[in-house]
């Protein structure tokens, strides 16, 4: 007998990791990360679970965005294959009033997201595998189904999408051997917020050498003698061998952006994160032809059509690619293909609380059955709150260890739950108290 979805249930769930200025950069100087959680249910005891990301303030109203999708989903047959999935996206995604919200943006796109990446957590756990091999093993024709391809047919057509995964596929079973043995390649941000002290900026980059990492990334964008004191300590803590990116979280404006990163020149930085608005596809294109260092950007692009923009324009020199913050799996696929068809690099945007869990999986995925390479590959890699998960993301001697638990690997323990639940879990029951 077919599976029911007969629940949706969602928890405002909030860490708070301003006390230590964890993930604190020129822009959100104070974050505490945070999940709109959401559990997918049905009626044979399957369960699906995901989640929005945001730092704090406002995680309600992701919450209520995600509550507002119940309607959508339950009744529906608990998803197995990718034409189950590929209509609960379009379900999501094309609804007539739904899209005045965005369209196809902001928080409604984020709650889309969230829910379609909790089905796929369900239908991977139903087929035993995890979401990275249980995408990897379906056809290239089943791949394209899953895309909506509206908006990018004039850089991407459906037939070229197909053309890109049928050549990679020959080489799908041994690129997935490969990824089990010797895993995917990481760097670090641990070392590198800008809250940090000296101090602890060259203890953290030493310890992220020493551990294998062959890249680091800096927060920047504030004041440019505190950028230039802070790269200069770092450049000389790992040695002129190591990777140091630079992420400025969208503080400057275009001449900015040139000005600074010409100042910075001399301590080799590798590329320049978000060195503007997300939204200015012509500034990062001006920021990219201006000055040397490479471009990347990714992690608050709203959808595919930007992405796509931004490949048109010749903008950026890796895509980075955010499980959270499109509308699930289906738009990133969309995203990676594109990536694929300019022959640009993806190096997803991870940390937060439980990104590094989810986007492993697109990136494996994207390595087996799209791009095929790793070349000019790397995955974000934070060392926080990942205890909080079932089946946290693991990073050994600078790589990611493929996952093997069936899912998504975005199931928390039931304790951290209840325990982070905002505003009447312990954890902020006690600080709220003290605020008042």
């Amino acid at each position: 007998m077919a599976e029911t979805v007969t629940s949706l249930d969602v928890q405002d769930l909030r860490f708070p990791t301003s006390e230590q200025l964890d993930g604190s950069d020129a822009m959100h100087p104070d974050p505490d990360y945070s999940a709109a959680y959401v559990v997918l249910r049905t009626d044979g005891g399957a369960e699906g679970h995901g989640f929005c990301f945001t730092l704090g303030r406002g995680n309600e109203v992701a919450a209520a965005a995600i509550a507002a999708l119940r309607p959508y989903v339950i009744g529906r047959p608990a998803p197995r294959g990718a034409a189950d999935l590929a209509a609960l996206h379009r379900a999501l995604t094309h609804d007539s009033q739904l899209r005045w919200l965005g369209p196809e943006k902001g928080v409604m796109h984020m709650a889309a997201g969230a829910v379609v990446n909790a089905a796929w957590d369900l239908a991977a756990v139903r087929a035993g595998l995890p979401v990275w091999e249980f995408l990897a093993a379906l056809s290239p024709e089943e791949l394209v189904s899953l895309v909506d391809f509206r908006y990018l047919t004039d850089a991407l057509t459906p037939q070229e999408a197909l053309a890109l995964l049928r050549a990679a596929e020959p080489g799908r079973a041994a690129r997935a051997r490969a990824l089990k043995a010797t895993g995917y390649p990481a760097y670090t941000t641990s070392p590198g917020w800008l809250g940090y002290d000296d101090a602890k900026l060259v203890r953290l980059a030493q310890e992220a050498v020493t551990g294998g990492f062959e890249q680091i990334k800096l927060k920047i964008g504030e004041d440019l003698g505190d950028d230039l004191r802070r790269m200069r300590l770092a450049r000389e803590a790992v040695g002129p061998g190591v990777r140091i990116a630079l992420d400025a979280n969208q503080r400057w404006d275009v001449g900015d952006a040139l000005r600074r990163l010409a100042a910075l020149a001399p301590y080799d930085p590798y590329w320049i994160e978000e060195p503007t608005s997300p939204d200015d596809i012509l500034g990062h294109a001006a920021v990219r032809a201006g000055q040397p260092v490479k471009v990347a950007t990714g992690e608050h692009v709203a959808n595919r059509v930007v992405f796509k923009q931004l490949l048109q324009a010749g903008a950026v020199d890796f895509v980075q690619i955010d499980a959270a913050r499109v509308a699930g799996v289906n738009e990133n696929l969309a995203v990676l293909l594109l990536a694929a068809k300019f022959g640009v690099p993806v190096c997803p945007h991870a940390g937060g609380v439980g990104l590094c869990e989810l986007v492993q999986h697109l990136a494996m995925f994207d390595y087996v059955a799209v791009s095929g390479s790793l070349e000019g590959r790397v995955i974000e890699y934070v060392d926080h709150l990942h205890e909080h998960f079932t089946h946290p993301a693991v990073v050994e001697s600078g790589r990611y260890k493929a996952p093997t638990a069936p899912g998504f690997s975005a199931r928390m323990h039931p304790e951290s739950i209840a325990a982070h639940r905002y505003p009447d879990g312990p954890v902020w029951r006690s600080r709220l108290r003290g605020r008042s």
